[in-house]
């Protein structure tokens, strides 16, 4: 043991000789995300007790502490944040392995990790998601759907399905479909209020403000024939939920600014109305996953599937 404790104990040797199951790594990657044991034995279907003991022998293993525990929350140690990113790396490269020599590399197979927004999320990602698992019965699909942009690379995602076009350069970004927010309102709310003229006139009016994920609550900044405009706007109503701003848009509550492909089907039933119809908010909607991730098929299918059902 002095012999063992006289090395660093993240020396490749070391390493090699003693090396840890691969399962091991995957459980200590998920507690290290979800920082908590509880919500990665959900995660992966175990009982928490079951997570304690296999970082409990990882640690063993490693000789050194990975986690630290209190009756609270679990944090992790400084020994720990450089596994978890060799395990992060380790993992990525099985996966790899396992897709590169499988009887068909060509078609999607092990875990799928997928990330959107609410809204999108639920009204076309999931949809598009069942049906290619069910025309890939090799592939397995975890879709989690937030009020805020990721870092998928951290979180642990293979692709995120967002809207909006600012997306950092280290990861891959391929358009799905092309996309603008307009501004709309209900009738009612019209006659009632009156009709905006200018971008200026919507300070005086009510507006449902939405908390996106790419953009600072209650600022519209949008394209007219002047260019970009940007306008701070108020409301009594307030949510970080699309579909519940569009209801209460129909409902006469205020002006809402939202995707066409959310209100193009209420613009056509006269249930909203374009306010400002000379202004827009560019807002296409992308694939984005890392770079590592180009040639996989797994991603491939899942971009082909969503196109479709964009297209549709």
């Amino acid at each position: 043991m002095a012999l063992l404790l006289a090395q660093p104990w993240f020396d490749s040797a070391y390493f090699v000789n003693n090396s840890p199951p691969i399962d091991d790594l995957r459980v200590f990657v998920i507690v290290a995300r979800r920082a908590s044991f509880r919500a990665a034995a959900l995660e992966l279907g175990v009982s928490p007790a079951y997570v304690t003991k296999r970082i409990g022998l990882l640690e063993g293993t490693l000789g050194t502490r990975l986690l630290h525990r209190t009756t609270r929350k679990v944090s992790i140690t400084e020994e720990g944040e450089r596994v978890f990113g060799w395990a992060q790396r380790v993992l990525d490269d099985m996966d790899s392995l396992v897709e590169s020599v499988a009887a068909s590399p060509a078609l999607p197979r092990g875990m799928l990790r997928v990330s959107s927004s609410f809204g999108f999320g639920r009204q076309v990602v999931a949809p598009a998601l069942a049906r290619m698992a069910s025309a890939h019965p090799a592939l397995a699909v975890r879709l989690e759907l937030f009020d805020h942009l990721i870092d998928i690379a951290d979180e642990g995602f293979d692709l995120d399905v967002r809207i909006g076009d600012e997306i950092a350069p280290q990861f891959v970004a391929t358009r799905l479909a092309s996309n603008q927010r307009v501004l709309c309102a209900s009738p009612e709310y019209l006659q009632r209020r009156g009709t905006p003229r200018t971008l200026a006139d919507l300070v005086t009016h009510d507006c449902v403000v939405i908390r996106e994920r790419d953009h600072p609550f209650g600022v519209w900044r949008l394209e007219g024939s002047a260019g970009r405009e940007t306008v701070k706007v108020t409301g009594p109503m307030s949510t970080n939920h699309g579909e519940i701003a569009v209801q209460w848009a129909v409902q006469g509550l205020g002006i809402v600014l939202r995707s066409t492909w959310q209100v193009d089907a209420m613009l056509r039933e006269g249930k909203l109305v374009r306010v400002l119809p000379d202004y827009r908010q560019e807002a296409n909607i992308w694939a984005v996953y890392p770079e590592r991730l180009r040639a996989s098929a797994k991603v491939r299918a899942c971009v082909r599937f969503l196109q479709d059902a964009l297209a549709g």
